[in-house]
């Protein structure tokens, strides 16, 4: 076992990255203890559990991180501060957003970070399970697929590898009550990214705009899981997924309109909050959970 201590920058709200990460049941959240197991995914299957635990504050943020060995300590830490997202100061993006409409918002949920999915190519099959599903089912369908296909460690749930996707069937999946599409998707992804056609790594290095060119040639994945892909992914900062349904309807909520925006209000909203869109649809998600 290896343990550190690491100190950043406030305002990061870690509760709040909690109650987040709880929404989903297969995360390992322990909220009394103030702390989350965080699956790393390495070459082999097996993988390695750490435990990311907060012991400061929002203005004073200080966590202890509980690694299984000492093995590559570097790269571990730098993976769990990427997924926490602690090199980003939140102080310039707050502060620019007290000056725009969503100020009431950014004042509620001050210090709440973009905390990404804990592996890359997770991010896409769960995005893929997610399509056109409300969140209950959605969480229930891939609570299914992650249990059924992939694997457990110390009470924490991994995804199956895209070599194992690439492996079933869609009647396996059907099973489980994927759609006929669904299935043939998330079966897709994996066997490009499992034959190497898909690399992820690679992908990473690329701008916005590249990702989502080369993600939406891709059968079953359009715009939206590609901007969820550089969001929840990548941690990209300025995206504003203006299609999503829980983004419309925060804004109907937060400026009291009788209908949804249309497309050209969003973008009408949106025009002062460059160049942190991210954070607006974080928050904007946020005031409405």
């Amino acid at each position: 076992m290896a343990v550190r201590n690491v100190k950043i920058e406030g305002p990061y709200d870690f509760d709040r990255v909690l109650d987040r990460l709880a929404l989903d049941p297969l995360n390992a959240v322990d909220q009394g203890n103030r702390s989350v197991k965080v699956p790393y995914y390495h070459c082999n299957e097996e993988g390695e559990v750490i435990e990311i635990q907060a012991t400061g504050t929002t203005d004073e943020p200080e966590f202890r991180i509980t690694f299984e060995n000492e093995e590559n300590l570097e790269a571990k830490q730098k993976r769990i501060s990427d997924i926490f997202q602690w090199e980003t100061g939140l102080h310039e993006m707050h502060e620019h957003f007290l000056g725009t409409d969503l100020k009431p918002i950014f004042e509620e949920h001050v210090g709440t970070p973009l905390v990404l999915e804990f592996d890359p190519f997770a991010t896409i099959i769960k995005s893929i399970i997610h399509q056109q599903l409300n969140l209950k089912f959605a969480f229930t369908l891939t609570h299914r697929f992650v249990t059924t296909y992939g694997w457990k460690k110390d009470g924490v749930w991994f995804y199956p590898s895209p070599e194992k996707v690439a492996g079933l069937t869609v009647e396996e999946l059907r099973e489980l009550q994927f759609s006929q599409r669904k299935a043939e998707y998330a079966i897709g992804i994996g066997q490009k990214v499992s034959s190497g056609e898909l690399n992820l790594d690679k992908l990473a290095q690329q701008p916005d705009e590249e990702v989502i060119k080369e993600l939406t040639k891709i059968r079953g994945i359009g715009p939206w899981t590609a901007q969820s892909f550089l969001l929840f992914g990548l941690g990209r900062p300025n995206l504003f997924p203006k299609a999503d349904i829980g983004i419309q309807n925060a804004i109907k909520k937060l400026f009291e309109m009788e209908q949804k925006p249309t497309m050209d209000e969003l973008d009408e909203f949106s025009a002062s909050w460059h160049p942190y869109l991210s954070y607006a649809s974080l928050y904007l998600w946020r005031s409405i959970e």
